[in-house]
Protein backbone atom coordinates (compact mmCIF):
# COMPACT_ATOMS: atom_id res chain seq x y z
CA UNK A 1 0.00 0.00 0.00
CA UNK A 2 2.97 2.17 1.08
CA UNK A 3 3.98 1.99 -2.36
CA UNK A 4 0.36 2.48 -4.21
CA UNK A 5 0.88 6.72 -5.17
CA UNK A 6 -2.15 8.72 -5.41
CA UNK A 7 -0.45 9.49 -9.00
CA UNK A 8 -1.23 5.17 -9.86
CA UNK A 9 -4.61 5.53 -8.38
CA UNK A 10 -5.19 8.37 -11.34
CA UNK A 11 -3.63 6.03 -13.92
CA UNK A 12 -5.76 3.00 -12.86
CA UNK A 13 -8.79 4.60 -13.00
CA UNK A 14 -9.61 4.51 -9.27
CA UNK A 15 -10.46 8.23 -9.04
CA UNK A 16 -9.95 11.29 -11.05
CA UNK A 17 -6.75 13.67 -11.81
CA UNK A 18 -6.50 17.26 -10.84
CA UNK A 19 -6.96 20.69 -13.15
CA UNK A 20 -5.54 23.23 -10.78
CA UNK A 21 -5.15 26.71 -11.97
CA UNK A 22 -3.15 29.57 -10.70
CA UNK A 23 -5.32 32.48 -10.33
CA UNK A 24 -3.27 35.79 -9.74
CA UNK A 25 -5.66 38.38 -7.61
CA UNK A 26 -2.01 40.89 -8.06
CA UNK A 27 0.34 40.84 -11.04
CA UNK A 28 3.57 39.48 -10.78
CA UNK A 29 5.37 42.65 -12.12
CA UNK A 30 3.43 44.90 -9.28
CA UNK A 31 4.62 42.96 -6.73
CA UNK A 32 8.41 42.39 -8.14
CA UNK A 33 8.34 46.14 -8.01
CA UNK A 34 7.05 46.86 -4.36
CA UNK A 35 9.67 44.42 -2.99
CA UNK A 36 12.25 46.50 -5.13
CA UNK A 37 11.44 49.72 -3.99
CA UNK A 38 10.83 48.30 -0.80
CA UNK A 39 14.81 46.69 -0.44
CA UNK A 40 16.15 49.59 -2.50
CA UNK A 41 14.70 52.19 0.36
CA UNK A 42 12.62 54.07 -2.36
CA UNK A 43 9.42 55.80 -2.45
CA UNK A 44 9.20 56.23 -6.33
CA UNK A 45 11.06 54.15 -9.44
CA UNK A 46 12.90 57.19 -10.01
CA UNK A 47 14.28 57.89 -6.93
CA UNK A 48 15.34 54.49 -7.08
CA UNK A 49 17.29 54.53 -10.50
CA UNK A 50 19.32 57.94 -9.46
CA UNK A 51 20.56 56.81 -6.93
CA UNK A 52 23.55 54.15 -8.03
CA UNK A 53 23.44 52.55 -4.14
CA UNK A 54 19.67 52.33 -4.46
CA UNK A 55 19.55 51.59 -8.35
CA UNK A 56 21.36 48.19 -7.52
CA UNK A 57 19.07 46.68 -5.35
CA UNK A 58 16.11 48.19 -7.31
CA UNK A 59 17.83 46.63 -10.14
CA UNK A 60 18.65 43.10 -8.71
CA UNK A 61 15.14 42.37 -7.00
CA UNK A 62 13.78 43.01 -10.96
CA UNK A 63 15.64 40.91 -12.49
CA UNK A 64 13.57 38.01 -12.59
CA UNK A 65 16.94 35.58 -13.67
CA UNK A 66 18.23 36.41 -9.92
CA UNK A 67 15.33 36.95 -7.84
CA UNK A 68 12.08 34.82 -8.73
CA UNK A 69 8.85 34.73 -7.67
CA UNK A 70 8.72 32.15 -5.34
CA UNK A 71 11.91 31.18 -2.85
CA UNK A 72 13.36 27.40 -3.96
CA UNK A 73 15.71 25.99 -2.27
CA UNK A 74 20.17 25.45 -3.84
CA UNK A 75 21.71 22.48 -4.54
CA UNK A 76 23.95 23.15 -1.34
CA UNK A 77 20.70 22.77 0.48
CA UNK A 78 20.36 27.25 1.10
CA UNK A 79 16.79 28.56 0.56
CA UNK A 80 16.99 31.50 -2.01
CA UNK A 81 14.25 33.67 -0.80
CA UNK A 82 11.57 34.84 -3.77
CA UNK A 83 9.59 37.58 -3.98
CA UNK A 84 6.87 36.18 -2.53
CA UNK A 85 8.60 35.57 0.47
CA UNK A 86 8.76 38.72 1.12
CA UNK A 87 4.87 40.23 0.69
CA UNK A 88 3.37 40.33 4.08
CA UNK A 89 0.28 38.10 4.76
CA UNK A 90 -1.95 41.40 5.23
CA UNK A 91 -1.20 41.93 1.57
CA UNK A 92 -3.83 38.93 1.16
CA UNK A 93 -5.85 40.23 4.15
CA UNK A 94 -6.88 43.64 1.83
CA UNK A 95 -10.53 43.84 0.78
CA UNK A 96 -8.61 44.15 -3.26
CA UNK A 97 -7.35 40.78 -3.19
CA UNK A 98 -10.47 39.30 -1.70
CA UNK A 99 -12.69 40.80 -3.98
CA UNK A 100 -10.82 39.74 -6.74
CA UNK A 101 -11.39 35.90 -5.33
CA UNK A 102 -14.88 35.96 -5.15
CA UNK A 103 -14.94 38.16 -8.47
CA UNK A 104 -12.90 34.82 -9.87
CA UNK A 105 -15.63 32.57 -8.28
CA UNK A 106 -18.19 34.30 -9.53
CA UNK A 107 -17.18 34.46 -12.99
CA UNK A 108 -16.52 30.74 -13.02
CA UNK A 109 -19.53 29.21 -10.82
CA UNK A 110 -21.81 28.28 -13.80
CA UNK A 111 -19.45 26.44 -15.85
CA UNK A 112 -17.27 24.77 -12.81
CA UNK A 113 -20.43 23.51 -11.11
CA UNK A 114 -22.32 22.73 -14.00
CA UNK A 115 -25.68 25.22 -12.95
CA UNK A 116 -25.06 24.36 -9.53
CA UNK A 117 -25.25 20.09 -10.13
CA UNK A 118 -21.64 20.15 -8.41
CA UNK A 119 -20.73 21.73 -4.92
CA UNK A 120 -17.71 23.21 -4.51
CA UNK A 121 -15.38 23.90 -1.01
CA UNK A 122 -13.51 27.11 -0.44
CA UNK A 123 -10.38 27.01 2.22
CA UNK A 124 -9.74 30.06 3.98
CA UNK A 125 -6.68 30.84 5.79
CA UNK A 126 -8.35 31.81 9.19
CA UNK A 127 -11.65 31.88 11.03
CA UNK A 128 -11.87 35.72 10.71
CA UNK A 129 -11.30 35.47 6.63
CA UNK A 130 -14.01 32.65 6.63
CA UNK A 131 -16.28 34.69 8.07
CA UNK A 132 -15.38 38.07 6.17
CA UNK A 133 -15.53 35.51 2.79
CA UNK A 134 -18.84 34.03 4.23
CA UNK A 135 -20.57 37.85 4.02
CA UNK A 136 -18.82 39.17 1.08
CA UNK A 137 -20.41 35.90 -0.94
CA UNK A 138 -23.90 36.52 0.57
CA UNK A 139 -23.88 40.07 -0.45
CA UNK A 140 -22.11 39.35 -4.15
CA UNK A 141 -23.73 36.15 -4.49
CA UNK A 142 -26.58 36.24 -2.75
CA UNK A 143 -28.64 33.08 -5.10
CA UNK A 144 -26.06 30.60 -3.67
CA UNK A 145 -26.80 28.35 -0.71
CA UNK A 146 -23.37 28.77 1.31
CA UNK A 147 -22.17 27.90 4.80
CA UNK A 148 -19.11 28.01 6.72
CA UNK A 149 -17.25 25.62 8.95
CA UNK A 150 -14.90 25.66 11.52
CA UNK A 151 -13.51 24.76 15.12
CA UNK A 152 -15.66 27.07 17.32
CA UNK A 153 -13.28 25.99 20.06
CA UNK A 154 -10.32 28.03 18.57
CA UNK A 155 -9.77 31.60 18.33
CA UNK A 156 -7.48 31.28 15.60
CA UNK A 157 -6.65 35.14 15.14
CA UNK A 158 -10.65 35.61 14.87
CA UNK A 159 -10.94 37.58 17.97
CA UNK A 160 -13.91 35.55 20.15
CA UNK A 161 -17.05 38.43 19.99
CA UNK A 162 -15.87 38.37 15.93
CA UNK A 163 -16.02 34.92 15.79
CA UNK A 164 -18.73 34.13 18.09
CA UNK A 165 -21.19 36.56 16.50
CA UNK A 166 -20.16 35.19 13.00
CA UNK A 167 -20.69 31.81 13.60
CA UNK A 168 -24.33 32.66 15.38
CA UNK A 169 -25.17 34.40 11.77
CA UNK A 170 -23.55 31.40 10.13
CA UNK A 171 -25.94 29.12 12.31
CA UNK A 172 -28.94 30.96 11.71
CA UNK A 173 -28.94 31.13 8.13
CA UNK A 174 -28.42 27.71 7.60
CA UNK A 175 -31.25 26.98 10.34
CA UNK A 176 -33.88 29.47 7.82
CA UNK A 177 -32.59 28.13 4.36
CA UNK A 178 -32.86 24.39 5.53
CA UNK A 179 -35.50 24.91 8.34
CA UNK A 180 -33.02 23.17 11.23
CA UNK A 181 -32.66 24.31 14.83
CA UNK A 182 -28.97 24.23 15.46
CA UNK A 183 -27.05 26.34 17.91
CA UNK A 184 -23.44 26.25 19.53
CA UNK A 185 -24.07 24.25 21.75
CA UNK A 186 -25.26 21.57 18.78
CA UNK A 187 -22.49 22.65 16.48
CA UNK A 188 -21.23 19.02 15.90
CA UNK A 189 -24.77 17.85 14.67
CA UNK A 190 -24.62 20.86 12.83
CA UNK A 191 -21.42 19.75 11.43
CA UNK A 192 -22.62 16.15 10.69
CA UNK A 193 -25.98 17.96 8.81
CA UNK A 194 -23.09 19.88 6.65
CA UNK A 195 -21.11 16.31 5.47
CA UNK A 196 -24.53 14.58 4.98
CA UNK A 197 -25.83 17.53 2.74
CA UNK A 198 -22.68 18.03 0.99
CA UNK A 199 -22.20 13.90 0.67
CA UNK A 200 -26.22 13.20 -0.43
CA UNK A 201 -25.91 10.95 2.44
CA UNK A 202 -28.80 9.84 5.08
CA UNK A 203 -30.83 12.05 4.89
CA UNK A 204 -30.27 13.60 1.95
CA UNK A 205 -29.53 10.87 -0.52
CA UNK A 206 -31.65 11.90 -3.25
CA UNK A 207 -31.29 16.08 -2.69
CA UNK A 208 -30.08 15.88 -6.56
CA UNK A 209 -33.73 16.09 -6.84
CA UNK A 210 -34.34 18.91 -5.07
CA UNK A 211 -32.10 22.00 -5.71
CA UNK A 212 -33.51 24.21 -2.85
CA UNK A 213 -31.95 21.58 -0.27
CA UNK A 214 -28.76 21.16 -1.38
CA UNK A 215 -25.96 23.55 -0.44
CA UNK A 216 -23.55 25.33 -3.15
CA UNK A 217 -19.96 26.18 -0.91
CA UNK A 218 -19.06 25.36 1.90
CA UNK A 219 -16.13 27.77 3.38
CA UNK A 220 -13.76 26.27 5.67
CA UNK A 221 -10.39 27.19 7.28
CA UNK A 222 -8.98 23.44 8.26
CA UNK A 223 -12.06 21.08 8.90
CA UNK A 224 -13.37 19.22 6.04
CA UNK A 225 -10.46 19.11 3.78
CA UNK A 226 -9.12 15.47 5.48
CA UNK A 227 -11.58 12.78 5.42
CA UNK A 228 -14.16 13.69 3.97
CA UNK A 229 -15.74 11.96 0.59
CA UNK A 230 -18.03 13.20 -1.46
CA UNK A 231 -18.48 12.68 -5.23
CA UNK A 232 -20.94 15.62 -5.64
CA UNK A 233 -17.91 18.35 -4.60
CA UNK A 234 -15.45 18.50 -7.88
CA UNK A 235 -14.01 22.08 -7.24
CA UNK A 236 -11.67 23.59 -4.62
CA UNK A 237 -11.22 27.18 -4.27
CA UNK A 238 -8.12 27.50 -1.85
CA UNK A 239 -7.09 30.98 -0.68
CA UNK A 240 -4.27 29.35 2.15
CA UNK A 241 -1.34 28.23 1.61
CA UNK A 242 -0.72 24.59 2.01
CA UNK A 243 2.98 21.97 1.67
CA UNK A 244 3.38 18.30 0.77
CA UNK A 245 0.50 15.71 2.18
CA UNK A 246 -1.85 18.51 3.18
CA UNK A 247 -2.06 19.93 -0.67
CA UNK A 248 -2.47 16.01 -1.59
CA UNK A 249 -5.19 15.40 1.14
CA UNK A 250 -7.02 18.96 0.07
CA UNK A 251 -6.94 18.58 -3.52
CA UNK A 252 -8.48 14.93 -3.26
CA UNK A 253 -11.78 16.29 -2.00
CA UNK A 254 -12.76 17.15 -5.85
CA UNK A 255 -11.52 13.96 -7.06
CA UNK A 256 -13.88 10.98 -6.24
CA UNK A 257 -15.14 9.09 -9.31
CA UNK A 258 -18.80 10.68 -10.42
CA UNK A 259 -19.46 10.39 -14.47
CA UNK A 260 -19.01 11.73 -17.51
CA UNK A 261 -19.85 15.27 -16.46
CA UNK A 262 -16.87 15.30 -13.63
CA UNK A 263 -13.90 14.11 -15.79
CA UNK A 264 -11.14 15.38 -13.34
CA UNK A 265 -11.21 17.72 -10.19
CA UNK A 266 -10.72 21.33 -10.60
CA UNK A 267 -8.60 23.50 -8.18
CA UNK A 268 -8.47 27.19 -8.12
CA UNK A 269 -5.69 29.17 -5.90
CA UNK A 270 -4.62 32.34 -5.40
CA UNK A 271 -2.84 32.92 -2.15
CA UNK A 272 0.73 33.73 -2.88
CA UNK A 273 -0.30 32.19 -6.15
CA UNK A 274 4.30 31.31 -7.35
CA UNK A 275 4.72 29.84 -3.91
CA UNK A 276 1.69 27.05 -4.32
CA UNK A 277 3.00 26.40 -7.59
CA UNK A 278 6.22 25.26 -6.15
CA UNK A 279 4.56 23.29 -3.17
CA UNK A 280 2.23 21.78 -5.37
CA UNK A 281 4.83 20.46 -7.33
CA UNK A 282 7.11 19.33 -4.58
CA UNK A 283 4.08 17.44 -3.24
CA UNK A 284 3.51 16.16 -6.39
CA UNK A 285 6.88 14.84 -6.72
CA UNK A 286 6.90 13.53 -2.93
CA UNK A 287 3.68 11.49 -3.37
CA UNK A 288 3.55 10.12 -6.98
CA UNK A 289 7.37 8.14 -6.40
CA UNK A 290 8.07 10.85 -9.24
CA UNK A 291 6.15 9.18 -12.00
CA UNK A 292 3.17 12.16 -12.34
CA UNK A 293 2.14 11.22 -15.55
CA UNK A 294 -1.63 11.05 -15.47
CA UNK A 295 -1.87 13.52 -12.33
CA UNK A 296 -2.56 16.36 -13.69
CA UNK A 297 -5.48 16.53 -16.83
CA UNK A 298 -4.32 17.81 -20.18
CA UNK A 299 -5.11 21.82 -20.40
CA UNK A 300 -7.69 23.31 -22.95
CA UNK A 301 -5.60 23.86 -25.90
CA UNK A 302 -4.28 20.08 -26.19
CA UNK A 303 -8.09 19.20 -25.32
CA UNK A 304 -9.50 20.98 -28.44
CA UNK A 305 -6.38 19.47 -30.77
CA UNK A 306 -7.62 16.09 -29.70
CA UNK A 307 -11.40 17.13 -30.46
CA UNK A 308 -10.13 18.20 -33.80
CA UNK A 309 -8.16 14.98 -34.95
CA UNK A 310 -10.81 12.42 -33.64
CA UNK A 311 -13.66 14.83 -35.76
CA UNK A 312 -11.19 14.08 -39.00
CA UNK A 313 -10.85 10.30 -37.76
CA UNK A 314 -14.88 10.22 -37.69
CA UNK A 315 -14.96 12.17 -41.21
CA UNK A 316 -12.61 9.75 -43.05
CA UNK A 317 -14.60 7.00 -41.58
CA UNK A 318 -17.70 8.17 -43.40
CA UNK A 319 -15.78 9.70 -46.44
CA UNK A 320 -14.11 6.18 -47.19
CA UNK A 321 -17.76 4.74 -46.81
CA UNK A 322 -19.26 6.90 -49.50
CA UNK A 323 -21.07 8.92 -47.01
CA UNK A 324 -19.87 12.68 -47.25
CA UNK A 325 -22.43 14.49 -45.01
CA UNK A 326 -23.00 12.22 -41.96
CA UNK A 327 -26.80 11.29 -43.12
CA UNK A 328 -26.76 7.86 -42.06
CA UNK A 329 -24.53 5.52 -40.20
CA UNK A 330 -21.85 3.00 -42.59
CA UNK A 331 -23.27 -0.19 -43.67
CA UNK A 332 -20.30 -1.97 -42.17
CA UNK A 333 -20.54 -3.35 -38.56
CA UNK A 334 -16.80 -2.72 -37.93
CA UNK A 335 -17.39 0.95 -39.37
CA UNK A 336 -19.76 1.63 -36.96
CA UNK A 337 -18.25 -0.07 -34.17
CA UNK A 338 -15.33 2.19 -34.77
CA UNK A 339 -17.26 5.26 -34.94
CA UNK A 340 -18.85 4.68 -31.93
CA UNK A 341 -15.28 4.48 -30.25
CA UNK A 342 -14.16 7.70 -31.96
CA UNK A 343 -17.21 9.64 -31.10
CA UNK A 344 -17.03 8.25 -27.37
CA UNK A 345 -13.56 9.71 -27.12
CA UNK A 346 -14.32 12.78 -29.01
CA UNK A 347 -17.17 13.63 -25.97
CA UNK A 348 -14.66 12.82 -23.32
CA UNK A 349 -12.09 15.38 -24.85
CA UNK A 350 -15.40 17.82 -25.43
CA UNK A 351 -16.75 17.50 -21.06
CA UNK A 352 -12.80 18.18 -20.25
CA UNK A 353 -12.49 21.15 -22.66
CA UNK A 354 -16.18 22.59 -21.42
CA UNK A 355 -15.14 22.76 -17.53
CA UNK A 356 -11.65 24.49 -19.04
CA UNK A 357 -13.78 27.18 -20.57
CA UNK A 358 -15.03 25.86 -24.25
CA UNK A 359 -17.98 26.88 -25.99
CA UNK A 360 -19.31 26.63 -29.20
CA UNK A 361 -20.20 30.10 -29.71
CA UNK A 362 -16.25 30.47 -30.01
CA UNK A 363 -14.38 28.76 -32.94
CA UNK A 364 -10.79 30.07 -32.35
CA UNK A 365 -8.92 30.13 -28.86
CA UNK A 366 -5.78 32.03 -29.26
CA UNK A 367 -3.08 30.82 -26.05
CA UNK A 368 0.07 32.85 -24.69
CA UNK A 369 2.31 30.40 -26.99
CA UNK A 370 1.10 31.42 -30.41
CA UNK A 371 1.59 27.61 -31.45
CA UNK A 372 -0.64 27.08 -29.63
CA UNK A 373 -4.00 28.84 -31.14
CA UNK A 374 -6.41 26.33 -32.16
CA UNK A 375 -9.39 26.75 -34.68
CA UNK A 376 -12.24 24.46 -34.67
CA UNK A 377 -12.93 22.53 -37.54
CA UNK A 378 -16.50 21.53 -36.94
CA UNK A 379 -19.61 23.60 -34.97
CA UNK A 380 -22.44 22.56 -32.50
CA UNK A 381 -24.79 21.29 -35.20
CA UNK A 382 -22.53 19.11 -36.76
CA UNK A 383 -21.46 17.28 -33.17
CA UNK A 384 -25.65 17.22 -32.73
CA UNK A 385 -25.40 15.29 -36.06
CA UNK A 386 -22.93 13.22 -35.58
CA UNK A 387 -24.75 12.38 -31.96
CA UNK A 388 -27.84 11.83 -33.93
CA UNK A 389 -26.00 9.08 -35.53
CA UNK A 390 -24.69 7.60 -32.28
CA UNK A 391 -28.06 7.04 -31.12
CA UNK A 392 -28.64 5.21 -34.42
CA UNK A 393 -26.30 2.53 -33.16
CA UNK A 394 -28.34 1.96 -30.09
CA UNK A 395 -32.29 2.30 -32.14
CA UNK A 396 -31.34 0.73 -35.35
CA UNK A 397 -31.82 4.06 -37.15
CA UNK A 398 -35.16 3.13 -38.56
CA UNK A 399 -36.92 3.83 -35.73
CA UNK A 400 -38.28 -0.01 -35.60
CA UNK A 401 -36.93 -1.12 -31.96
CA UNK A 402 -33.71 -1.91 -30.94
CA UNK A 403 -30.79 -4.22 -32.88
CA UNK A 404 -27.91 -6.63 -31.39
CA UNK A 405 -24.96 -4.78 -31.82
CA UNK A 406 -21.43 -6.32 -31.04
CA UNK A 407 -20.34 -2.70 -29.47
CA UNK A 408 -20.93 -1.03 -25.81
CA UNK A 409 -22.91 1.60 -26.17
CA UNK A 410 -22.75 5.04 -23.73
CA UNK A 411 -26.17 5.72 -21.77
CA UNK A 412 -24.90 8.94 -21.32
CA UNK A 413 -24.13 9.83 -25.22
CA UNK A 414 -27.40 8.34 -25.99
CA UNK A 415 -29.43 10.97 -23.71
CA UNK A 416 -27.70 13.74 -25.40
CA UNK A 417 -29.87 16.37 -26.33
CA UNK A 418 -30.57 16.50 -30.56
CA UNK A 419 -33.41 18.30 -30.65
CA UNK A 420 -31.21 21.53 -30.66
CA UNK A 421 -30.40 20.74 -34.18
CA UNK A 422 -30.46 24.14 -36.62
CA UNK A 423 -33.06 23.15 -38.84
CA UNK A 424 -33.15 27.12 -40.41
CA UNK A 425 -31.31 25.75 -43.20
CA UNK A 426 -33.01 22.98 -44.80
CA UNK A 427 -36.28 24.97 -44.13
CA UNK A 428 -34.51 28.08 -46.38
CA UNK A 429 -33.47 25.58 -48.59
CA UNK A 430 -36.85 23.82 -49.12
CA UNK A 431 -38.37 27.26 -49.49
CA UNK A 432 -35.64 28.68 -51.90
CA UNK A 433 -36.33 24.90 -53.82
CA UNK A 434 -40.58 25.57 -54.10
CA UNK A 435 -39.93 29.02 -55.07
CA UNK A 436 -37.95 27.92 -58.20
CA UNK A 437 -40.43 25.04 -58.71
CA UNK A 438 -43.43 27.02 -59.39
CA UNK A 439 -41.58 29.75 -61.82
CA UNK A 440 -42.22 29.63 -65.21
CA UNK A 441 -38.87 29.39 -66.72
CA UNK A 442 -37.51 26.86 -64.54
CA UNK A 443 -33.36 26.63 -64.37
CA UNK A 444 -33.07 22.78 -63.99
CA UNK A 445 -29.05 23.04 -63.60
CA UNK A 446 -30.05 25.88 -60.44
CA UNK A 447 -33.02 23.83 -59.08
CA UNK A 448 -31.02 20.39 -59.29
CA UNK A 449 -28.21 22.56 -57.25
CA UNK A 450 -31.11 23.57 -54.66
CA UNK A 451 -32.51 20.08 -54.43
CA UNK A 452 -28.64 18.93 -53.82
CA UNK A 453 -28.68 21.46 -51.17
CA UNK A 454 -31.72 20.21 -49.66
CA UNK A 455 -30.64 16.54 -49.12
CA UNK A 456 -27.23 17.32 -47.65
CA UNK A 457 -29.62 19.16 -44.94
CA UNK A 458 -31.65 15.80 -44.25
CA UNK A 459 -28.18 14.92 -41.85
CA UNK A 460 -30.19 16.59 -39.15
CA UNK A 461 -32.82 13.83 -39.25
CA UNK A 462 -33.10 10.34 -37.77
CA UNK A 463 -33.50 7.55 -40.82
CA UNK A 464 -36.72 7.22 -40.25
CA UNK A 465 -37.50 11.12 -40.58
CA UNK A 466 -35.37 11.24 -43.47
CA UNK A 467 -37.54 8.12 -45.18
CA UNK A 468 -40.72 10.50 -44.74
CA UNK A 469 -38.97 14.17 -45.63
CA UNK A 470 -38.48 11.87 -48.93
CA UNK A 471 -41.56 10.54 -49.67
CA UNK A 472 -43.12 14.42 -48.99
CA UNK A 473 -40.55 15.89 -51.53
CA UNK A 474 -41.66 12.83 -54.25
CA UNK A 475 -45.63 14.05 -53.40
CA UNK A 476 -43.98 18.05 -53.94
CA UNK A 477 -42.65 17.24 -57.40
CA UNK A 478 -45.49 15.59 -58.81
CA UNK A 479 -48.21 17.67 -57.04
CA UNK A 480 -49.61 15.54 -55.06
CA UNK A 481 -48.64 16.86 -51.67
CA UNK A 482 -50.65 19.77 -50.19
CA UNK A 483 -49.00 22.71 -49.37
CA UNK A 484 -49.63 25.31 -46.72
CA UNK A 485 -48.05 29.00 -46.46
CA UNK A 486 -47.04 28.25 -42.33
CA UNK A 487 -45.94 24.70 -42.42
CA UNK A 488 -42.39 24.67 -42.14
CA UNK A 489 -40.67 21.49 -44.10
CA UNK A 490 -40.05 19.86 -40.62
CA UNK A 491 -43.94 20.38 -39.84
CA UNK A 492 -44.12 17.99 -42.89
CA UNK A 493 -42.39 15.72 -42.22
CA UNK A 494 -44.27 15.47 -38.99
CA UNK A 495 -47.22 15.22 -40.36
CA UNK A 496 -46.34 12.06 -42.73
CA UNK A 497 -44.87 10.23 -40.01
CA UNK A 498 -47.89 11.15 -37.77
CA UNK A 499 -49.96 9.78 -40.43
CA UNK A 500 -48.08 6.92 -41.41
CA UNK A 501 -47.96 5.77 -37.63
CA UNK A 502 -51.87 5.75 -37.73
CA UNK A 503 -52.07 3.81 -40.75
CA UNK A 504 -49.74 1.29 -39.26
CA UNK A 505 -52.50 1.12 -36.29
CA UNK A 506 -55.65 0.81 -38.03
CA UNK A 507 -54.11 -2.29 -40.30
CA UNK A 508 -53.18 -3.67 -37.05
CA UNK A 509 -56.69 -3.16 -35.45
CA UNK A 510 -58.74 -4.33 -38.41
CA UNK A 511 -56.35 -7.75 -38.71
CA UNK A 512 -56.45 -8.21 -35.06
CA UNK A 513 -60.54 -6.81 -34.51
CA UNK A 514 -59.58 -4.71 -31.49
CA UNK A 515 -61.63 -1.53 -30.35
CA UNK A 516 -59.62 1.07 -31.82
CA UNK A 517 -60.79 3.84 -29.60
CA UNK A 518 -59.49 1.55 -26.15
CA UNK A 519 -55.97 0.92 -28.04
CA UNK A 520 -55.96 4.80 -28.71
CA UNK A 521 -56.75 5.11 -24.46
CA UNK A 522 -54.41 2.39 -24.02
CA UNK A 523 -51.75 4.24 -26.43
CA UNK A 524 -51.87 7.94 -24.17
CA UNK A 525 -51.74 6.92 -20.77
CA UNK A 526 -48.20 5.27 -21.10
CA UNK A 527 -48.50 1.97 -19.93
CA UNK A 528 -44.94 0.65 -18.73
CA UNK A 529 -43.79 -2.96 -17.82
CA UNK A 530 -44.30 -1.97 -14.16
CA UNK A 531 -48.00 -0.15 -14.40
CA UNK A 532 -49.31 -3.22 -16.53
CA UNK A 533 -52.28 -4.95 -14.84
CA UNK A 534 -56.18 -4.37 -15.75
CA UNK A 535 -57.15 -2.58 -12.52
CA UNK A 536 -54.27 0.22 -13.12
CA UNK A 537 -54.56 0.45 -17.31
CA UNK A 538 -58.61 0.82 -16.65
CA UNK A 539 -57.87 3.96 -13.95
CA UNK A 540 -55.76 5.25 -16.16
CA UNK A 541 -57.94 5.17 -19.29
CA UNK A 542 -61.03 6.94 -16.92
CA UNK A 543 -58.57 9.54 -15.83
CA UNK A 544 -57.52 10.29 -19.35
CA UNK A 545 -61.08 10.45 -20.41
CA UNK A 546 -61.99 12.61 -17.66
CA UNK A 547 -59.28 14.93 -19.03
Amino acid sequence: MHRYSIADGIRDGNVLGFDPYKVLTYRDIDLRKAVALMKANAATENEAITDSHKAKLYYHYMDAAKVKMAGHLEKSGKYDKGIEDYIPREQYERDEHQKMVIQDIKENWLRLSHASKFHSIFATSSISEAIDYYRLIKEEMPELKITALFDPNIDNNGGVKFKEDGLVEIIEDYNERYEQDFSLATHGKFKKDISARLAHKKPYERIEREPEKQLDLLIVVDQMLTGFDSKWVNTLYMDKILKYENIIQAFSRTNRLFGPDKPFGTIRYYRYPNTMERNINSAIELYSGNKPLGLFVEHLDYNLEKMNQIFEDISHLFISAGITDFSKLPESVDECSKFAKLFSNLNDYLEAAKIQGFTWEQQKYPFKDPEKNVEMVFDENTYLILALRYKELFTGGDGEGFRDIPFDIDGHLVAIDTGRIDTDFMNSRFEKYLKQLHQDDIDQDQLQVTLDELHKSFATLTQEEQKYANIFLHDVESGNADLESEKTFRDYITEYQFRAKNEQVRKLVNALGFDFSKLENLMNVGVTESNINVREVRRLEENHRQG
